[in-house]
């Protein structure tokens, strides 16, 4: 059984991968134009946990 001490301790840092995840997914999705291919940074987002959407946030979006 998972300790309640680690559950209390995991619990946060699954909310804010999910979190940022979904903002990213959505700031992705309406989005006009990023850098290289949305596909990609789906794929980023989703397999780099926490440090996808990171680096969406700060290497992706084109300024305009």
């Amino acid at each position: 059984m998972i300790d309640s001490k680690l559950l209390m301790l995991l619990l946060p840092i699954a909310v804010i991968q999910i979190v940022l995840m979904a903002t990213a997914l959505t700031v992705l999705y309406r989005a006009k134009s990023v850098r290289w291919n949305k596909w990609v940074w789906v794929f980023i987002i989703v397999c780099l946990n926490i440090v996808g959407p990171i680096l969406f946030f700060s290497l992706g979006r084109k300024e305009n």
